[in-house]
């Protein structure tokens, strides 16, 4: 491993990058202004990576500024708000911004004009070094803060690392080292105490000392700025580091291992190697979240190019459509050739500028047609190995692009197709002209479709066994239940075999002392039943009671002849 010094610090080199045209002359030295409120928001639930949010309003429900309109339903997920107050007037498919092309779910919200602020928005503190880690981390969810450098992967689950893998360095991202965007390089100028107050937010949450903020040197006027702004704190914990101007250090890995000189592992974390990395506009998202109780409705977009009349860096909320960017930008010039979300090397091409903005939305490219290169028929590869010197994960572009042109997905993950970060610097410099990102995206996303069917096959799998299982222990208890009863009729059996003379004798005993029992009681009865008399006048004798088997009495009255 290579190292070196720069501007006085011990720097490291990541395999391969170019160093590219920059085109940030444009929008950097304008300062940002914000958007007046467009006609309509269109808010996507799937603002993130991981599962999408689900919407907690209804259809005519009015909303505030700040307030929920969708939960997080998972732990890899970020809850939506609404960036200003007005009405709910749909809920469904939209149109989105992503190189498929198609719709999702969305919400869309009429603004009434008044800006009002949600009653119940939650208090912020100055004081965060008061509060539990654990708190912050969940104040940071709430807020819906996602990585605002291009991933948003939600920031409370990277504030979160496993206890397997202590962290000791928070790095905070202020490398932007793609052509065209200038978002970050006006944040960190604009707004530099936002920004050191998030990392010392994040710093706390985490635990750990040591912070590292690493700015290209192509920004000396953001770096100033933040030197200005930490008073000389580098001996506290907070180091300002100057980095090499190379495509694309910007990238997560690559300027962990730039300014630590640590290699995060094939498929692995920042967290295994005890780093976590975030961008310059997160940190300061986490500030507005904490200290204002402010969640993340907003962010700094560049709208560049030469097909648009002003370029500059824009303050617009999420779900603003692009043309309300482009049209408070001075509009399209007539060298507007090409539309593009994010930058040239990154960045994929748009078919409307109807499309929302998102909370991963860094830069709008509105291209000429001198800056948008034609799609040229590819040529055979002749195995110059120019790919495999530009890749910054040091992989084999040319191996994968064979794999992925013959649909061999088992090969193709042994040469860790999913290390690669997409930067686009191989296909820059091929001179055959593959297209070699389209074809290991579209390997990476048939490996995903034919994951997603084997997890859907083993689910039904499971299940079909789960079934055979409780039809199983169904039958098995049954068969015990029904030996049990067996068990205990033969019992009954058996124990009545024994005793079975003795207890006939009992038996008829007893029924001849019920029976002279109740021949007892109905002699008693007649005996006592009073004897009738003859009327008064009458010649007949009374009448004389007789029983079976007893003699037959007179009248003592009456005397025989």
């Amino acid at each position: 491993m290579t190292a070196h010094h720069f501007a006085g610090h011990k720097l490291w080199h990541f395999h391969g990058g170019l160093h590219l045209p920059e085109h940030k002359e444009t929008t950097r030295d304008r300062e940002s202004r914000p958007l007046p409120l467009p006609q309509r928001l269109v808010l996507s639930l799937h603002q993130h990576i991981g599962e999408d949010a689900e919407p907690v309003v209804r259809v005519g429900e009015r909303v505030w500024k700040g307030q929920l309109i969708a939960r997080a339903p998972s732990y890899v997920s970020a809850p939506l708000h609404a960036p200003t107050s007005g009405t709910v007037t749909d809920i469904g498919e939209h149109p989105l911004p992503h190189p498929s092309g198609l719709p999702g779910p969305c919400i869309v919200i009429e603004p009434d004009g008044e800006d009002a602020w949600w009653p119940e928005r939650p208090q912020g503190t100055r004081d965060y070094l008061e509060l539990d880690p654990a708190e912050i981390r969940q104040r940071v969810r709430d807020a819906g803060i996602v990585g605002l450098g291009g991933a948003a992967f939600p920031t409370a689950v990277k504030l979160n690392p496993p206890a397997a893998h202590p962290v000791d360095t928070l790095v905070i991202n202020g490398a932007e080292c793609e052509p065209y965007i200038t978002c970050d390089d006006r944040l960190m100028r604009e707004r530099a105490r936002e920004v050191l107050e998030g990392a010392r937010i994040i710093r706390h949450a985490l635990g750990v000392e040591r912070v590292l903020v690493g700015i290209e040197d192509n920004k000396p006027e953001a770096f100033e700025a933040l030197r200005h702004e930490l008073h000389g704190e580098s001996r506290g914990g907070i180091e300002l580091i100057r980095v090499p101007t190379i495509y694309p250090t910007g990238g997560e890995k690559q300027l962990i291992k730039v300014l630590t000189g640590r290699e995060v592992p094939s498929n692995g974390l920042p967290s295994d190697i005890g780093v976590v990395c975030q961008n310059v506009g997160t940190a300061a998202a986490v500030y507005r979240a904490i200290v204002h109780g402010e969640p993340l409705i907003s962010r700094l977009v560049t709208v560049t190019g030469h097909g648009v009349a002003e370029p500059g860096n824009v303050e617009a909320l999420i779900g603003t459509p692009i043309a309300h960017l482009v049209a408070h930008s001075g509009g399209y010039t007539e060298h507007a050739e090409r539309l593009v979300m994010g930058g040239p090397m990154m960045g994929f091409a748009l078919h409307t500028d109807e499309l929302p903005i998102i909370k991963g939305t860094n830069c709008i490219l509105v291209a000429r047609e001198e800056e948008v290169v034609d799609p040229v028929e590819p040529m055979p590869c002749i195995r110059c190995g120019r790919c495999t010197a530009a890749c910054p994960v040091d992989l084999l572009p040319q191996q994968l692009y064979w794999y992925a042109h013959a649909r061999d997905f088992d090969h193709i993950q042994d040469y860790n197709l999913f290390d690669c970060i997409e930067c686009g610097c191989c296909a820059y410099v091929c001179p055959s002209h593959l297209p070699l990102v389209h074809y290991y995206r579209y390997a990476k996303t048939e490996i995903w479709a034919q994951e997603r069917e084997k997890e859907k096959a083993d689910r039904a799998r499971r299940r079909h066994e789960f079934r055979l299982e409780r039809l199983e222990r169904e039958k098995r208890e049954k068969a015990e239940r029904m030996a049990k009863k067996k068990a205990e009729l033969a019992k009954k059996l058996k124990d009545k075999e024994k005793g079975g003379g003795q207890d006939a004798i009992q038996a008829a005993l007893e029924r001849v002392r019920q029976k002279k029992a109740a021949q007892g009681g109905a002699e008693t009865d007649r005996q006592r039943r009073p004897r009738p008399r003859p009327a008064p006048g009458s010649n007949e004798p009374p009448a004389v009671a007789s029983d079976a088997g007893s003699e037959t009495h007179t009248d003592p009255g009456r005397q025989e002849d």
